[in-house]
């Protein structure tokens, strides 16, 4: 029998010693990721769409007129007085029928993008994170965003007329176009982009480096879904101190009264002019809970759906 190589013996010891190479994180398909944010999209807004609704109407009581709400619970209170429970639900359908898409889209190209950009080990860094965030945020505005708001807006408001016009999501719809044509689903674009591409872009990078943190060296580590969700309320409520003047003037082109802008830069400054700083902030205690709540939702259900179709969908 031959004996080996001092120089053969050195690279095996070497070799045995060598570190094992970390797990690699598994990639996620965007047709995957389409999937499971519809889903996620769906059950989210059917749970926390009362308080989508408080927070419009607040920001559309302008102390231009006097204020017809006293409060969060004033809202409430009058809602179901005159409506009913379900009156906290109008205009649901519009955002029920938007939700879906827009989370498909927001979560099917953040994985596009992140695919491109992750290292070799599946690992995707915070900086990296916040440009597929703003990328995500931006298609989903103009892909879904934007006309689904506009129709949700109108919606909410209209219901503070004294004669309501609008029967349903369908019917509100085709009156809108039939009224303002196509660019009356478009109202407040400008806004809306700004708002959802900083919206996802602070949500995905607050989230990917808290979940980089948590993992550690391991990229392929399971995160608990209770961690997942503490993880999403914080990137929300990170989203909210950081855009919530966008989304005041999003919401106000986009009501029954956007007549009264000539573009969102007015919008802005008029509020300013006539209302004060303050009023940028105007409804942001019932967004912080209902955006803390959705974000927390949409991703533990985002990632429990993935990781059910990752075991009956193969796309390695």
């Amino acid at each position: 029998m031959s004996e080996q190589s001092p120089l053969h013996t050195a690279r095996c010891l070497a070799a045995a010693a060598a570190p094992a190479p970390a797990p690699r994180a598994k990639l996620t398909h965007p047709g995957k990721a389409i999937l499971a944010g519809g889903i996620a999209g769906g059950i989210e807004i059917c749970i926390t769409f009362p308080t989508e609704y408080v927070k419009t109407q607040l920001q559309l009581d302008e102390k231009a007129n006097p204020p017809r709400y006293k409060g969060i619970g004033d809202c409430v209170k009058q809602t179901v007085q005159g409506h009913g429970v379900k009156g906290l639900y109008r205009g649901l359908s519009s955002l029920l029928y938007g939700s879906i898409p827009k989370a498909a889209v927001r979560f099917g190209t953040f994985e596009f993008l992140s695919n491109q950009m992750r290292d070799a080990q599946g690992k995707l860094s915070s900086q990296q994170s916040l440009l597929c965030g703003l990328g995500a945020g931006v298609f989903e505005a103009v892909l879904v965003v934007c006309p689904m708001e506009t129709v949700k807006v109108k919606f909410i408001h209209d219901q503070c007329s004294p004669q309501p016009k609008y029967r349903g999501f369908f019917h509100g719809v085709r009156e809108i176009v039939r009224e303002q044509g196509l660019k009356g689903t478009y109202q407040g674009l400008t806004a809306t982009i700004l708002k959802q591409g900083s919206n996802q872009a602070i949500r995905f990078f607050v989230m990917t480096s808290l979940k980089n943190w948590y993992k550690g060296d391991n990229a392929a580590k399971e995160i608990n879904p209770l961690v997942t969700g503490l993880f999403g309320a914080l990137a929300g409520a990170a989203s909210v101190f950081g855009n919530t003047p966008l989304d005041v003037v999003k919401t106000r082109m986009q009501g029954l009264e956007a007549h009264k802008y000539s573009s969102t830069w007015d919008c802005a400054f008029k509020i300013m002019k006539y209302e004060g700083p303050l009023a940028f902030y105007k409804g942001t205690v019932p967004r912080l809970g209902r955006v803390c709540l959705d974000v927390a939702i949409v991703f533990i259900i985002y990632e429990e759906v993935v990781k059910v179709l990752n075991k009956i969908w193969k796309t390695d």
